[in-house]
């Protein structure tokens, strides 16, 4: 298939344009005049006689108007439909769903409408409660709150920053189920109503901005049970929605304990670790999906092989806050051998710009065991070489050589607690 790559001014050098067949500008640097201006990048479709759009994993991947616009203009939008999009885009309206499909949520409230219904909820749920932008991921528009003379500021900062990163402000609220783990499961369903998961991923390793820096599946101590849970739970709520393409379900595990959390209808930037342990290439069926044919295959087919472990190359100082770098990177060394995967658009010389996300690469490493895997990461991580601007390599070592990670009973206050542990001796130097 003839690929059509569009870039913005500032990314203008990036290996995806040069690697495609055929690349098109739609716009400056800044988000909102190039890769989210929808004119700029129908029209190249057009012009370049495209029958199909991926839209990647954010910016318009998740925009149901979106979806709707490439129908009306006779191109396949690669995900799910609009109407599912939209129901499961929005946090909250994903929250009744769930419900509705008998799957298991984190008690709650539906959208909030001002800071004094947040303070009335809050104290029906019973403090510590989360605040979540309801077009939110990425950690955008979240905000923990632990005490009531917390809220109103937390509800303006959710609000504020939920706007600015979504252009919907709208927030709602969970109990905030203490250090669970993050575990998603990832799922494909068809034009026909075959519905398979992919077994799952820990995503347990975040930042405290809830950012995800590391993950891997098959997650290590999950029971059988609540994995059996988890994997059930995922199918039955994309039978019941109807839902097609490539998607996934994230849950909050707390010992035996599942929660539905959200539901991301795209492809996920950690969608690697699956694609090695189940050797699925799951944009290609994503790309079939999409072309209108079967998967071609049943559950009882797909068979886990091994463990994968990804972890993100961010430009971001991690002894400042994981502050973002921007900057030309003066010389750049991936990994490569076997069972090493690297995911990327930079190069030596490239420029990173201050208008995206910060991840410039992942690594994935694959091992018959897990313990191969930590130590094949290990390896492709100390041959990585990114001058130019402070990355987050040496934090990804720190982390796999931690005792909790090696064992694998981490949660999503591990990191946190490791950074604050780390504070003292970053101060020193």
């Amino acid at each position: 298939m003839r690929t059509v790559a569009v870039f913005s001014e500032a990314d203008r050098e990036s290996l995806h344009v040069r690697q495609a067949d055929e690349a098109f500008c739609v716009g400056p640097g800044p988000v909102p005049r190039s890769y989210l201006n929808i004119p700029n990048i129908i029209s190249t479709a057009l012009v370049t006689g495209c029958d199909a759009i991926h839209p990647g994993y954010g910016f318009l991947a998740e925009n149901a108007r979106f979806a709707e616009i490439c129908a009306d203009h006779g191109l396949t939008f690669i995900g799910p439909k609009p109407s599912v999009i939209a129901a499961m885009g929005d946090k909250a309206t994903a929250k009744r769903v769930m419900k509705d499909a008998g799957v298991a949520t984190t008690p709650g409230t539906d959208i909030l409408a001002s800071v004094d219904e947040a303070r009335a909820a809050a104290e029906q749920v019973g403090y510590p409660v989360l605040l979540k932008a309801t077009a939110g991921g990425g950690g955008k528009g979240m905000r923990v709150v632990e005490r009531p003379e917390e809220m109103e500021r937390a509800y303006a900062s959710a609000t504020a920053e939920a706007e600015a990163s979504f252009k919907d402000g709208r927030v709602y609220m969970e109990k905030l189920i203490l250090n669970p783990r993050h575990i998603e499961v990832q799922v494909l369903g068809d034009e026909f109503g075959n519905v398979v998961s992919l077994g799952e991923r820990d995503c347990s390793v975040q930042k405290p901005s809830h950012q995800k820096l590391i993950e891997e599946s098959p997650a290590p101590h999950l029971s059988e049970k609540a994995r059996a849970a988890l994997l059930e739970m995922a199918v039955r709520a994309c039978k019941h929605v109807g839902y097609t393409n490539a998607g996934t379900l994230e849950f909050l595990v707390s010992g035996e304990q599942v929660y539905f959390m959200e539901m991301n209808t795209r492809i996920q930037v950690e969608h690697p670790v699956t694609e090695m342990v189940y050797s699925v290439d799951l944009v290609k069926e994503q790309i079939r999906i999409a072309a209108g044919e079967p998967l071609g295959y049943e559950q009882k087919d797909l068979q886990l092989r091994g463990h994968a472990i990804e972890c993100r190359i961010n430009a971001e100082d991690p002894r400042n806050n994981f502050a973002p770098q921007a900057g030309t990177l003066q010389r750049v060394v991936f990994p490569g051998g076997p069972g090493v995967r690297v995911d990327t658009h930079v190069f030596s010389g490239a420029m990173v710009p201050p208008y995206y996300d910060s991840m410039i690469a992942k690594i994935i490493a694959f091992g018959a065991t897990r313990d191969a895997a930590i130590a094949r990461m290990e390896r492709a991580l100390r041959e990585t070489v990114v001058d130019g601007v402070n990355t987050t390599i040496r934090q990804c070592l720190e982390i796999l050589a931690t005792p909790q990670f090696r064992e694998g009973t981490y949660d999503i206050g591990f990191l946190p607690h490791l950074l604050a542990q780390m504070e003292p001796a970053a101060a020193e130097r």
